[in-house]
């Protein structure tokens, strides 16, 4: 196989090119097809092939440090004429801090905003007009103030600053539904003193709503692109529903799925994050998301109260799970793991005579595969792992041609092995190494190409005697051929067979057994047959 380090395309809806309707990946991808015209999302300043923002040189560790660099891309603002320009540069600042917000705002109130102030210089002015843009509360607040004194005491604002103060108009907002109800597109267009730029959020139904992708196009793009995303629902036999929204609904919709996308990333490490924070164009969704919630303040509240997030544990079971000594599920329920010499130790398993065991609700994603590979499966929580080993190859359509493991917090699980520190998972249930509501565990099959899945309880569901288990209830594009070296060498393999000019095309095609690249489609997955492929194992 070859060994080209290449991602997996996406489409751009700015460029004319195709967008499917289904979301694409969180987090945007470094490499691009090239297209005329203003690019997707407008570049950060200056983004070079050898990433020097904070996530990739470890300078967020050190604040001053930090500092030095922000303030290098404030000088550049210089020769901007833009103000969305100093907003990519606030909404990527403020980003580092979203995981822990009321820590960051009062980084910055005590330490950040002060020190810029005390720079007193044109860079430290256009950090602080950047920071006041997007933040919100106190720290933008503050962030304003130390601006004004700035200016007061003679340091020249810069050529966008009064355009960066003027006020949002928000024109119509639209919502694009498929008629299955699985994904949405989320459109508004924003004006400022002659200026026009459109927002585009991806929605994933499937993934609770939460945002998917974060688009900013010239908005004399977005009419195009949305019928680019109608043409294409209509190549795939869906119709692509259109909505006028209400500006007030329209941005409770965007606040849900941003809200929602970030309890998912909450459980992101922060290496995981990083990747997402810059790409090639730009910043990546972090920032995106951070533009977009201050984009928001130019709409008029709802009414309508937050909705709930499921699977997020309210606060007593929260409590109790870190106490690590509450039964959260009643009779037969393991309790949390208490941790015995840096390794949980492993609960007990269900008595043979107790009550039936409850049915686990599992998302088992990809790790790294952008756009996400997943499944969403209902399994008896009871399931042994070796067998649960065996759903997931069915469910991604594994070969079962390698060696797989379970990291858990009770140890390593998979075939019995002392050197590699594996215990048999024959005698281990799923409930017994994720017992709770929330509970994460890492599969990984194939030690080579190393397909590490994330596996999250999502849902603890009452046992209904009559419905067949396990089973698949969703998902998302097919699953990489076993021994194509890893998500890299997926991303290449789907490169080299969309492009019939590349040198490899055939032997990709040979290797695969297939006489036409049309036979091969990333994009394919059907509940419906994984569940069927599941009953016939028993």
């Amino acid at each position: 196989m070859p060994t080209r380090t290449t991602q997996v395309r996406e489409t751009d809806p700015s460029s004319g090119q195709t967008w499917p309707m289904s979301p694409v990946s969180r987090g945007r991808k470094a490499k691009r097809r090239k297209s005329s015209g203003r690019k997707a999302v407008r570049p950060l300043v200056s983004v070079s092939d050898e990433c020097a923002c904070p996530a990739c040189t470890g300078v967020g560790s050190d604040p001053l440090g930090l500092m030095d660099q922000l303030l290098v891309a404030a000088a550049d603002l210089d020769d901007s004429e833009d103000p969305l320009d100093a907003e990519f540069i606030g909404a990527a600042f403020m980003s580092i801090g979203a995981r822990d917000e009321p820590r960051f705002q009062q980084a910055l109130i005590d330490g950040f905003i002060p020190e810029f102030e005390a720079r007193a210089s044109s860079a430290a002015l256009s950090m602080l007009l950047a920071i006041d843009s997007v933040a919100e509360g106190r720290a933008g607040a503050a962030a304003s103030a130390a601006a004004d004194r700035l200016v007061r005491a003679g340091v020249p604002a810069p050529p966008w600053a009064a355009e960066l103060r003027a006020p949002v108009t928000v024109g119509d907002c639209r919502r694009l539904i498929d008629s299955e109800e699985t994904a949405s597109i989320l459109a508004c267009s924003f004006h400022r003193q002659g200026r026009s730029h459109a927002v585009v959020i991806g929605v994933d139904h499937e993934d609770c709503g939460a945002a998917d992708v974060i688009y900013l196009l010239d908005s004399d793009r977005l009419p195009d692109a949305l019928e680019t995303v109608r043409a294409i629902g209509r190549d795939d036999g869906r119709e692509i529903r259109t909505e006028t929204v209400d500006p007030a609904e329209f941005r409770w919709q965007v606040e849900q799925a941003l809200d929602a996308r970030a309890v998912h990333d909450s459980a992101l490490s922060d290496e995981e994050m990083a990747e997402l924070a810059f790409d090639q164009d730009g910043p990546g969704y972090p920032a995106l998301a951070v533009l977009v919630r201050a984009r928001m303040q130019a709409l008029p509240k709802s009414g309508r109260p937050p909705a709930p997030h499921e699977g997020v544990l309210s606060p007593l079971p929260m409590l109790t799970q870190l106490a690590g000594t509450a039964d959260l599920s009643g009779p037969g329920k393991p309790t949390a793991p208490f941790i015995l010499g840096g390794v949980a130790a492993l609960p007990g398993k269900r008595k043979r005579s107790g009550s039936p065991a409850p049915v686990y609700q599992i998302k088992v994603g990809l790790r790294g595969a952008k756009p996400p590979i997943w499944r969403r499966l209902e399994v008896p929580a009871d399931i042994s792992l070796a067998r649960l080993h065996t759903v997931i190859q069915i469910a991604f359509g594994w070969g079962n041609y390698h060696l797989h493991v379970f990291e858990t917090p009770y140890g390593s699980f998979g075939a019995a092995d002392v050197d590699l520190g594996h215990s048999s998972d024959e005698e281990v249930s799923l409930e017994q190494v994720a017992p709770t509501v929330r509970s994460r565990l890492r599969y990984t099959y194939d030690f080579g190409d190393d397909w590490e899945h994330d596996i999250l309880v999502e849902k603890v569901l009452d046992r209904n005697g009559t419905a067949p288990l396990p089973r698949c209830t969703g998902g998302r594009r097919a699953t990489p051929p076993d021994d194509c070296g890893g998500i890299l060498g997926y991303g290449e393999l789907v490169e080299v067979l969309s492009d019939p000019a590349d040198e490899e095309h055939e032997d990709m095609l040979e290797w695969l057994g297939l006489d036409d690249a049309a036979e091969f489609d990333p994009e394919a997955f059907d509940a419906g047959t994984v569940t069927r492929a599941l009953s016939r194992v028993g």
